[in-house]
């Protein structure tokens, strides 16, 4: 895999060094995995007798975690505007020496958003390194690429649970890579699958169907929801296709994606999880080709 040849946090000096962190800033909670891998990644570095450090990344959401993260690390800066200035998405290369500028170390340590080819991600690692300056991933996204690799190196019985609202690239995910699952499990607004009358869940039959093949699995990746299990009339797929998957002891379980994450939360499964990915896209991604933008800009 491309991840071995990256260089981690911890690979790299950054004593006395300017270091600018990548983070996934985009959630709507101060105790979401991407804002704690934040956090690790500022306490490992301030052990580490880092000189100056800033955290980048970019919001969608009402909630401010800057101004939380501010308050917990009086001496890092925190900015979560990058995509206010369009040469972020554009992946523009004079965005990219603004963003540079005055640092030493970048650190990406925003795994899900590392399938985007947009500046931080990709155009501000490249011009560092080119300048000769370190750069490397989180820990978190380092764990992330290993667990991952676990899907594939594992043997036996691979199950694909895969659904939700996002078709396009679900459905693609789950075409291409249908000759590496033993089974692929479909629901949500996913085609060819036996759905209510009302459309808002899988049926009944489908349910005591996966249950089956989920119980025959050593290994469950689980990309999506059954159904609008937010709502209490239309989350039996979700949730006992969920009890199916931990009740499996033997299999290697990994979920990815923000609405199997929130289910998964709901029903009070998260530690019955071997890994739970902070990213959806760029989880799928991974596992399809072996690589992300992110990490070919590293390495």
């Amino acid at each position: 895999m491309s991840g071995k040849f990256l260089k981690s946090i911890r690979d790299v000096e950054v004593g006395g060094k300017s270091v600018l962190v990548r983070g996934d800033l985009d959630v709507d909670d101060g105790d979401n995995p991407r804002v704690r891998a934040v956090r690790e990644v500022i306490n490992l570095l301030g052990s580490r007798s880092a000189g100056r450090v800033k955290v980048i990344g970019h919001r969608e959401t009402n909630y401010d975690i800057c101004v939380q993260l501010r308050g917990e690390f009086g001496a890092v800066e925190f900015d979560d505007r990058l995509r206010d200035n369009r040469g972020e998405k554009e992946n523009s290369e004079e965005f990219a020496r603004q963003l540079a500028d005055g640092w030493d170390v970048y650190v990406n340590e925003a795994f899900a958003t590392s399938h985007r080819k947009h500046a931080s991600i990709d155009a501000l690692p490249r011009l560092m390194a080119g300048e000769g300056k370190q750069v490397c991933v989180g820990e978190r996204f380092y764990a992330e690429l290993e667990k991952l690799d676990e899907v594939w190196t594992k043997v036996g019985r691979k199950v694909l649970v895969i659904g939700g609202v996002k078709v396009e690239d679900k459905q693609k995910f789950a075409e291409t890579m249908e000759n590496r699952f033993s089974a692929v499990l479909k629901g949500g607004l996913l085609p060819g699958i036996k759905l209510r009358p009302d459309g808002l869940d899988i049926s009944d039959k489908l349910i005591e169907e996966y249950e089956k093949t989920i119980a025959g699995a050593d290994v469950i990746l689980a990309a999506g929801v059954m159904g609008k299990y937010e709502d209490e009339g239309a989350s039996e797929g979700t949730r006992r296709v969920l009890l199916a998957i931990t009740n499996n002891g033997r299999a290697y379980k990994i979920a990815g994606g923000g609405d199997i994450e929130m289910a998964i939360s709901k029903y009070g499964l998260t530690e019955k999880f071997d890994w739970i990915s902070v990213g959806g896209g760029a989880m799928l991604e991974y596992l399809a080709t072996g690589t992300l933008v992110g990490i070919e800009a590293l390495v």
